[in-house]
C-alpha cells in the first residue's frame, strides 16, 4: 500500500500484511490499547519511506484510553535488526479502542518527546494509530512528525 504526505513529499510504502499482523496485536490486547515499534528504512533521496517491520517493547502499560511503552532493553534489538537487515526505527504505532484513528493531544505530545529524545536519530518520526474494535481494525492514519505537528498521509 502507498499513502503521500503532501507535507514533506514523502511516499510511504507498507505491506497489507504489516497491518494485518499489527491488527492481531492489538485484538490481542483488546479492550486494552497497545502498540510498538515501526521499523524500515527511507530511500537514498528520503522520498520514500519502507515501512518493513514492528517489534513490540519489553515493557509496557495498557489500559482502554492509553497506551505507554518503555524503551527499556530495547538497544540491543535495534542495533541487532539494523546489523542484520538494515532496518532502523521510523516510527510508532499504537491502537485506539473503539474510536477513531485521529491522533489525540497526548499523541502529539508523545512525538514530540520521542523526537526529542537524544536516542531518536531521524528528524519526522511517523506514528501509525489503527482503531479496533471488537472484532478487529476499524480504520487506521498514519502521520509525520514535524515540528511539533503531525501531518496525515493520504
Amino acid at each position: 500500500m502507498k499513502f503521500t504526505n503532501r507535507h514533506k513529499n514523502v511516499e510511504l510504502i507498507i505491506a497489507e500484511e504489516l497491518l494485518v499482523g499489527l491488527e492481531r496485536y492489538g485484538l490481542a490486547q483488546y479492550p486494552n490499547e497497545f502498540g510498538g515499534f515501526l521499523l524500515g528504512y527511507y530511500s537514498e533521496d528520503f522520498t520514500q519511506l519502507y515501512v518493513i517491520d514492528a517489534i513490540l517493547p519489553k515493557k509496557y502499560k495498557g489500559i482502554p484510553s492509553l497506551f505507554e511503552r518503555s524503551i527499556e532493553g530495547m538497544e540491543e534489538i535495534f542495533r541487532d535488526l539494523f546489523e542484520r537487515k538494515k532496518l532502523q526505527y521510523v516510527g510508532e504505532w499504537h491502537s485506539h479502542i473503539d474510536g477513531t484513528s485521529m491522533y489525540s493531544q497526548t499523541d502529539l505530545q508523545a512525538m514530540t518527546e520521542i523526537a526529542n529524545h537524544d536516542t531518536v536519530y531521524i528528524e519526522n518520526p511517523i506514528l501509525l494509530i489503527m482503531s479496533i474494535g471488537e472484532k478487529g481494525r476499524k480504520d487506521f492514519s498514519i502521520y509525520l512528525y514535524d515540528n511539533s505537528n503531525l501531518y496525515k498521509y493520504e
